[in-house]
């Protein structure tokens, strides 16, 4: 019972056309998209987490159908039989596959099969994304684990972009006093306040979108990576570890999501307000960890689990970064004071 439902219905695959859903309503309609005659491909019945699939031999002549008949839906192959002299006896296989869509079987079973585990649209990065889960579970047979380490290596990969953002949000904090000034300098003067805060920015070496940045070029992984808990039948009843038997579904004490809330609560602490944000503003990016975490009590443990161990790292990262600048400024400050 997710919030997105996955894809049910129908499903073809040949050479020449490539991957084609078919769905109920195309199939009222009469408006099915269904490739010409061919020689080769599959027809077949997807629904959440399972497939049933006809697999004529390749290089036997084919016609794929789709249509209702009273109250149901069918599609299937028209295949055409060799001669039988009369007399004699003739056969007909057609494979049919008929189970979970675990991803390694399908592959292996018929070319393109593997396809018919729905990501949406973001299966340029869930397919990639599941290969390297999977590879990671081979090494630690565990799914729960597979998704932390698989959440350290996004976070090294992002490392370079997160540490400027980092360093970014710490120097932010640093400036504050100066930042107060200025707004209570030009409080009348909205735009020569602009003009000195991006002067400020410059000479400090300081990127006021930086903490945006990583956290948006991240979405598209969450998000994709969000498709994989919901439609890889692999990680459907998959434990991790005390409570978490299903990283597919939602956590059933409610602990991550408490968990996520308070180290998102932390991370924000950790980092100063926006520049120009007014005291509403404020609070509301103080509630965002609280709203977040009401939300994720739906969302597949799985994720929250990616996402928690994400905001310890981000968490750790910012600490550490936090420190070197503190030190970085006191060694500035006491040579300038030796100076003088």
């Amino acid at each position: 019972s997710s919030m997105v439902p996955t894809y049910t219905g129908a499903a073809v695959y040949n050479e020449a056309d490539k991957f084609r859903k078919t769905d109920w309503s195309d199939i009222e309609k009469k408006k099915a998209k269904l490739p010409a005659k061919s020689d080769n491909g599959w027809v077949a019945m997807i629904e959440h987490y399972f497939v049933a699939a006809i697999m004529p031999p390749d290089k036997t002549e084919r016609e794929v159908y789709a249509d209702k008949v009273d109250a149901l839906y069918r599609a299937g192959v028209k295949i055409s039989a060799p001669p039988i002299a009369a007399g004699a006896t003739g056969r007909i296989g057609v494979p049919l596959y008929l189970g979970p869509q675990e991803q390694e079987v399908l592959a292996k079973t018929a070319t393109g099969l593997d396809l018919v585990v729905d990501y949406g649209i973001f299966h340029v990065i869930a397919a990639p994304l599941f290969w390297l889960l999977s590879w990671l579970y081979k090494l630690v047979g565990n799914w729960g684990w597979a998704i932390i380490l698989l959440t350290i290596l996004i976070k090294g990969v992002f490392y370079p972009l997160n540490a400027a953002s980092a360093r970014s949000m710490a120097k932010l904090k640093l400036v504050a006093p100066k930042m107060k000034a200025l707004q209570e300098q030009f409080a009348n003067d909205k735009q020569q306040l602009q003009m000195k805060m991006m002067e400020m920015y410059k000479t400090e070496k300081i990127n006021p979108l930086g903490g945006c940045l990583p956290i948006l070029v991240q979405i598209p992984v969450f998000i994709a990576l969000y498709w994989v808990l919901l439609g890889a039948v692999e990680l459907r009843h998959a434990p991790w570890w005390g409570w978490i038997q299903d990283l597919s579904a939602p956590d059933p004490w409610y602990i991550l999501p408490v968990l996520y809330a308070f180290t998102a609560w932390i991370q924000v602490k950790l980092q100063p307000p926006a520049p120009g944000m007014d005291p509403m503003q404020q609070k509301i990016m103080q509630f965002m960890p609280l709203m977040f975490s009401v939300m994720f009590i739906f969302f597949p443990s799985g994720l929250v689990l990616y996402w928690f161990v994400q905001n310890i790292l981000t968490i750790a990262q910012q600490w550490h970064v936090n420190r070197m600048l503190e030190a970085e400024a006191k060694v500035k400050a006491a040579t300038a004071a030796a100076r003088r």
